[in-house]
């Protein structure tokens, strides 16, 4: 096992300069829903929550870059609000970019304007890497939105979908060389697999949130919960806190102190039962964010804004 911290001080975020209901996701994404505003609101409304959630993440001592909007022309990606899809960073400094399912989030992709803010704020990044294809059209594996990665046990989840491709899915495990790689069928209320794996599964340092309830073979859920369970305190959460809530959707991250904050949506926030609060109340501070408009009309919430930043510090 790895002596290697399963969060982190420093995330990334992208501001959403064209935030909007994605046609293209859409298609099986069902937790979007078309807004009752026009894009001009929506696209406000967006931006106000996003700098609300920059702001209170930065007083409680979490470093937060901020990729702003590209200067050059650019295609339109109304879900780049979203970045932890399109890469990820390890201890080791290597920077790590995914095949992307919607044409339009491909465009998303902006490894060397990261790299180069990293750098600016004097972190080191040593290798960039891309899993699969660059002009990937099938074997799709979106990132820690697809993966849920335990860098100390060298475990990683994932739910299979569209957006993650099994054949890619043990490329990147071989690639960095991590001990298992857990894949498992899901289910949603309405019989569609769960289209991202961090909606329905969340770790921390040492605890685990997940609905198993989605899982649908008996042997898979119980490889899962067995697996989890030698590393962490497991919540479960049910069918109605994933689907309505995001309570899946939240990210364990610290402080510059050390301290444990642990990052949610108010709806996810309401959603938790009292005793799951103390439960998690246990591992760190909760920091409950307004992202209603974000949530709603782009299908993802406050874990899948947030890129984590592994990499050391020069």
């Amino acid at each position: 096992m790895l002596d290697v911290s399963r969060t982190t001080d420093t995330i990334l975020m992208v501001r959403p300069y064209d935030f909007g209901f994605n046609e293209e996701t859409g298609v099986d994404n069902e937790f979007q829903t078309h807004p009752d505003m026009s894009e001009e609101e929506v696209n406000e409304k967006a931006n106000q929550e996003f700098q609300a959630m920059v702001d209170r993440l930065r007083a409680e001592g979490v470093t937060v870059l901020v990729l702003e909007k590209p200067v050059t022309p650019y295609a339109k990606t109304p879900d780049a609000i979203f970045p932890n899809n399109w890469f990820s960073t390890e201890h080791d400094g290597t920077l790590i970019t995914y095949p992307m399912a919607a044409m339009n989030r491909r465009h998303e992709r902006r490894p060397e304007d990261v790299e180069k803010l990293l750098k600016a704020n004097g972190y080191r990044i040593r290798n960039v890497l891309h899993v699969g294809e660059l002009d990937e059209t099938e074997r799709f594996l979106e990132g820690t939105g697809s993966m849920i990665i335990d860098h100390r046990a060298e475990v990683v989840y994932a739910a299979r979908s569209q957006r993650c491709n099994e054949e890619q899915f043990d490329n990147f495990i071989r690639l960095r060389f991590f001990e298992q790689g857990i894949m498992f069928d899901t289910q949603s209320s309405t019989g569609s697999p769960i289209y991202h794996t961090n909606v329905m599964m969340s770790i921390g340092d040492k605890y685990a949130v997940i609905c198993l309830d989605c899982i649908v073979k008996p042997d898979e859920r119980a490889k899962v919960k067995e697996s989890l369970e030698k590393e962490f305190e497991v919540i479960d959460i049910s069918m109605e806190q994933m689907e309505k809530h995001f309570c899946g959707n939240i990210l364990q991250v610290n402080s510059a102190g050390g301290r444990h904050l642990i990052v949610m949506s108010r709806r996810a926030f309401k959603g938790f039962t009292e005793d799951q609060i103390k439960r998690l109340e246990q591992y760190g501070k909760i920091l409950p964010m307004d992202l209603d408009v974000i949530e709603t009309v782009g299908g993802g919430s406050a874990r899948c804004m947030m890129a984590e930043i592994f990499s050391e510090k020069k």
